[in-house]
């Protein structure tokens, strides 16, 4: 006799499982290519609307910064505009959150009809503001910006410095050759001191009445022999930047996060260490 269970018919309403999707295979270079995205997006991010490094190419603002300077600046103190992002990409119409500079400022912006150069100079007026230059003192809105004189400016002559005029030149015992320059303290009607560098009586050094118009500010280097600030006309008129929009400034200049002296070789990692100005690190503004 049988004894085996005759099997159960099978129900046809019930579906039948769907066969299991095949799991989409693992590339490398996918993962790579959406790591180097998500990167750059947040790469942008910041330097478009946090902060920003920005290195220092000429010698505009001694004594406060020397070619070799690498620094920060904040992104959010004045707004935002086109040339908040890199390139200036012309992504924000006008500006937004805006904000204006204090006087004695530091600040970065792209220097007009420079062929979008970033340049980076003091705040000395402001829209409204009248600003002149007699005998090498600033009078601002009619009234001279106390200057006094202090010790000189010792620089060492480095690869990043050699422009020192043969009657300022010395010898330090510890550092060797070093430039001294006469320099003077500023002080502005908020309060806002800072050195600047005045070595002789230049054109620059007496100017007509600037009255700075609304919606741009004045903007001085802190070497003011050499400087081609906004006492100078923009291109082509001149090489300087004349009344900067306040569109155009990128940030604020507030810490130093590295300095070199430029005698650093890259085949020769050790002196990128013996090149650095360790002193002038995280030195702010």
């Amino acid at each position: 006799m049988d004894n085996a269970t005759p099997a159960e018919p099978q129900d046809e309403a019930t579906p039948k499982s769907a066969p299991a999707k095949p799991a989409r295979p693992k590339s490398e270079w996918r993962d790579l290519g959406s790591f180097l995205i998500k990167l750059a997006l947040i790469v942008f991010v910041v330097r478009s609307f946090i902060f920003s490094p920005f290195s220092i190419p000429s010698e505009s603002m001694l004594p406060r910064l020397l070619i070799g300077d690498y620094l920060f600046i904040t992104k959010w103190n004045y707004g935002y505009s086109k040339h908040s992002l890199p390139w200036s990409l012309p992504l924000i119409p006008g500006r937004i959150f805006a904000g204006t500079p204090a006087r004695g400022d530091v600040v970065v912006f792209k220097a007009p009809n420079h062929n979008g150069e970033d340049w980076i100079k003091r705040v000395i007026g402001l829209p409204g503001d009248t600003v002149q230059m007699i005998n090498g003192q600033v009078i601002l809105n009619g009234r001279p910006i106390p200057k006094q004189k202090i010790a000189a400016f010792s620089l060492p002559i480095t690869p990043n410095f050699t422009n020192c005029p043969a009657s300022f030149q010395d010898v330090d015992p510890k550092t060797g050759p070093v430039c001294r320059i006469p320099q003077f303290r500023e002080t502005l009607p908020n309060g806002k001191s800072y050195n600047v560098l005045d070595q002789q009586t230049l054109p620059q050094d007496d100017t007509v009445v600037y009255t700075v118009p609304a919606g741009n500010v004045f903007l001085m280097g802190d070497n003011r022999d050499n400087s081609t600030d906004s006492r100078f006309p923009q291109p082509p008129e001149g090489n300087g930047i004349g009344f900067v929009p306040l569109e155009n400034i990128e940030g604020k200049a507030i810490v130093n996060f590295w300095s070199t002296d430029g005698s650093a070789n890259w085949f020769l990692p050790w002196t990128w260490f013996t090149a650095a100005r360790w002193s002038r690190l995280g030195e702010g503004f």
